[in-house]
């Protein structure tokens, strides 16, 4: 069941399990060392889907600057990846995007390797592709919502 949250009405549980499956991806499968955790967690929406009591999938949302906002930390694990889930995950940043942050231009740092993923729902790169903790990445923006 899809959850959205401010983190302060995570439960421990449900921060620990979507720690769990972030740390389990951006650190441990992609073989990257880096502060997984950061304040930017404090200020987020965070939104997952629970499949027996565990987190399957994640996203954060929050506001960088007074005319944007970006989402990140986007995952499904490995036992539901093919089967819609992703696409699902996005249609429901988009949705929290369009209300809570409405007229904002999203802006966000995506991995080289998945900037045609994010092509699909209207994002266009912008600028050279850059290194961010020890990954390929660019800058993508999505202005019309």
């Amino acid at each position: 069941m899809w959850q959205v949250k401010p983190f302060a009405e995570l439960t421990a549980t449900e921060y620990f399990e979507c720690l769990k499956l972030r740390v389990k991806t951006f650190v441990v499968d992609q073989n990257r060392v880096y502060q997984e955790v950061d304040d930017n967690d404090l200020k987020a929406v965070h939104i997952f889907n629970q499949v027996d009591d565990q987190v399957v999938a994640y996203a954060r949302v929050f506001q960088t600057h007074a005319q944007t906002v970006t989402f990140g930390r986007v995952v499904t694990d490995d036992a539901h990846r093919g089967t819609g889930m992703g696409n699902d995950l996005m249609h429901q940043i988009m949705t929290v995007v369009q209300q809570d942050f409405p007229d904002l231009t999203i802006s966000i740092e995506a991995q080289v390797q998945v900037q045609g993923y994010y092509r699909k729902f209207g994002f266009e790169t912008e600028g050279d592709t850059f290194i961010f903790n020890s990954t390929p990445h660019i800058k993508m923006v999505h202005s019309a919502l």
